[in-house]
């Protein structure tokens, strides 16, 4: 355990290094490597048997004993650094040469093709956040809605009371969460990411950093979080009708069609009212921890 606790967030040697200073344990760098590998695998194989999973389940999720049951998920993708082929025979070639008698180094690993590949992750979690679940994979959107069925299946996801998703609503993210979990009673676009494309469209309008951009912006937030997506788009409409320069209107029906085919995942008068999270926060710690790791 401390050898893949110590890897996880550094090389090889610095992990034996570590190890050493810390736990008194003295073995060498290609040790730590070994035992991490090997426990990797182990890992592994109990995911795709079946049976490595959570050790909760959605009658854990109350926040007091006459509390419905509660479970959030969210899903996204991540780009995770690689080591390229260019950059280990950059490595290789200041190595020096195997000695007579000296023991056959281990065969070397051939290094990714592209410098950063994009990793999809699933996350299950209560409100409190004191259960938590994720699950990430190297293969694609249909990987991905394979694990996360299982993953609910185990959570027995249809039980529970309240149930929605929280993402940036990408295509394959309603896709997968459409066929995979039909069980969800909604699925909430990020507040964040909305956010986002109104300040893309206030700078493109009103110019970066100024008052108008700043001000018209809160304006926008305000209305969504108040009067719901309806009211934000008459607006816009009504802004681009007063545009004439083609940069300003484009900016402006960028965020209409960003927004149009959202509106159910935006109806965040009633989201917050029922007491829902908008925020896809625990999704993006999880994926900034599946990068590191890897």
């Amino acid at each position: 355990e401390f050898c893949c606790r110590e890897a996880a967030d550094s090389d090889f040697r610095t992990a034996a290094e570590d190890l050493a200073c810390v736990g008194q344990i003295g073995i060498s760098h290609e040790t730590v490597r070994q035992i991490v590998e090997v426990e990797g695998r182990r890992v592994v194989g109990r995911q795709r048997s079946g049976t490595l999973g959570p050790d909760w389940t959605v009658e854990d999720c109350r926040s007091g004993p006459q509390e419905p049951t509660c479970v959030i998920t969210g899903a996204d993708g991540v780009m995770a650094p690689m080591v390229t082929q260019a950059e280990k025979a950059k490595r290789r070639k200041g190595r020096a040469r195997r000695r007579k008698g000296q023991p056959r180094r281990r065969p070397m690993y051939r290094g990714s093709d592209l410098p950063y590949k994009e990793f999809k992750l699933v996350a299950f979690y209560d409100p409190s956040k004191e259960h938590q679940y994720a699950l990430g994979t190297s293969g694609n959107h249909q990987k991905l809605g394979h694990l996360m069925r299982r993953a609910a299946g185990r959570l027995k996801l249809d039980q529970a009371e309240i149930t929605y998703s929280v993402s940036d609503a990408a295509p394959w993210i309603q896709r997968q969460y459409r066929i995979q979990l039909p069980m969800l009673k909604e699925n909430i676009l990020d507040y964040g990411h909305f956010r986002d494309n109104v300040i893309k469209a206030s700078q493109g309008v009103y110019g970066q950093g100024s008052p108008e951009s700043r001000q018209w912006r809160e304006q926008i937030c305000g209305c969504v979080l108040e009067q719901g997506p309806e009211q934000v788009l008459v607006r816009v409409a009504a802004l681009r009708r007063t545009l004439r320069s083609p940069a300003k209107r484009k900016a402006l029906e960028d965020l209409s069609k960003f927004m149009a085919p959202r509106m159910e995942m935006m109806r965040y008068p009633e989201f917050l009212a029922a007491g829902y999270e908008i925020g896809s926060g625990p999704t993006e710690v999880f994926c900034k921890t599946l990068t590191g790791r890897l």
